[in-house]
């Protein structure tokens, strides 16, 4: 899968993800077949382009601890996530440490994977899999 596919294949999972839930960075990178690439995950995410259509919805994806990734010194990434979260219903938590949290048990969306639409991303997938001999 090359660097374009992959932010495909990100996209559309992330498409998938419902109002009022969210996920992990890691969780969409297992749902597509490279349970090893979260960071790449974010970094899709991050290069996404306002004007994407149809809208891709980035606030979903947090991280495996709940926590809404800060955006560097200076910047109001995490604060807009959160506005936009919590207009969507989600319930942010400030955390004694002055993270952004959300409780993944209560708006955590983590479906198994193969039991989602990967359309034609997972199809490309399966083929590499095929074939490099493993299963």
């Amino acid at each position: 899968m090359d660097s374009a596919e992959f932010h495909a294949a990100v996209y559309h999972v992330v498409r998938q993800i419902p109002p009022q839930r969210v996920t992990s960075y890691g969780h969409i990178a297992k749902l597509i077949g490279m349970p090893r690439y979260s960071r790449h995950v974010g970094q899709a995410l991050k290069f996404l382009s306002p004007n994407t259509n149809p809208p891709v919805p980035w606030h979903r994806v947090i991280s495996s601890s709940g926590t809404i990734s800060s955006r560097g010194p200076g910047t109001d990434g995490a604060e807009r996530q959160r506005q936009v979260l919590e207009a969507e219903g989600v319930e942010v938590r400030e955390s004694r440490g002055g993270e952004l949290k959300v409780d993944l048990g209560t708006f955590g969306w983590f479906p198994e994977p193969g039991s989602i639409d990967l359309g034609e991303y997972g199809e490309a997938r399966d083929e590499e899999e095929a074939g490099s001999g493993e299963g």
